[in-house]
């Protein structure tokens, strides 16, 4: 799909279509990321810092399973 880029003030910006704005799952005022890879940037609508720190939660809770479900009581 080709975007296009716009002059706004100083900054540029790009128009996304609403096709893709729908398969992407996102809506006026969301928050994309862009992610550096070898071809190129990846533009995604999720934070991957986020996801890690998720990943992180995780395996603390299962590790510590018993000791939360005692503080929960």
């Amino acid at each position: 799909m080709l975007l296009s880029v716009k002059k706004r003030g100083n900054s540029l910006s790009v128009i996304i279509p609403k096709e893709m704005a729908i398969s992407m799952n996102v809506e006026d005022g969301d928050r994309l990321f862009a992610t550096k890879t070898p071809s190129g940037y990846e533009i995604s609508a999720y934070d991957p810092n986020f996801v890690k720190k998720i990943e992180a939660a995780r395996r603390g809770m299962k590790k510590y399973r018993n000791a939360l479900l005692e503080l929960a009581k």
